[in-house]
């Protein structure tokens, strides 16, 4: 079991391949070594910083989308109460068309019981004269329907008798 023990020559070589071996490893390998984590200690902080960057994007980016919202809720409300007052002008616009034309209507409707009440003075003032010179013509015994003279006495005395008693009703 000589492995196992410790020999001044043994000893003395293991520590020069231990230096030779530092020594390549310090000349070679520790530079790429560290390079590499100082490359990926420059990766990570530029993803944080990139990390960092987006989070300040996401944040204006959501308050845009806030000031978005704010802006077509305000434009959602106007619309609304444009609709509102369109509406309420559009009803009170028909009501107004809806007076008026009852208000025509009912205008065209005394004109025309005014029409018929003259035509119907008109018709019953003529019968009252044909009436009249019948009943004349009976107690005269004479016939007057013809003669236009009678004719005018008896239309000028209903004249009279309207304007004293305001007219036939």
């Amino acid at each position: 079991m000589e492995l196992f023990q410790a020999d001044f020559g043994l000893m003395f070589w293991m520590l020069v391949v231990f230096l030779l071996l530092l020594g390549i490893l310090a000349k070679y390998a520790w530079p790429v070594i560290l390079r590499g984590i100082e490359q990926r200690a420059e990766l990570i902080d530029r993803g944080v910083e990139y990390a960092e960057e987006a989070r300040g994007k996401l944040e204006s980016a959501r308050e845009e989308v806030r000031e978005m919202l704010d802006d077509a809720h305000r434009r959602q409300l106007e619309l609304l109460r444009d609709a509102e007052r369109m509406k309420q002008d559009m009803m009170e616009e028909a009501r107004r068309d809806a007076a008026e034309e009852a208000k025509r209507q009912m205008e065209a409707v005394r004109r025309a019981i005014e029409r018929e009440k003259q035509e119907a003075r008109r018709e019953m003032r003529h019968e009252v004269e044909r009436l009249a010179l019948d009943i004349a013509g009976k107690v005269l015994r004479t016939d007057l329907s013809g003669d236009a003279g009678q004719a005018e006495l008896v239309h000028r005395m209903m004249d009279e008798l309207e304007d004293k008693e305001g007219g036939l009703r």
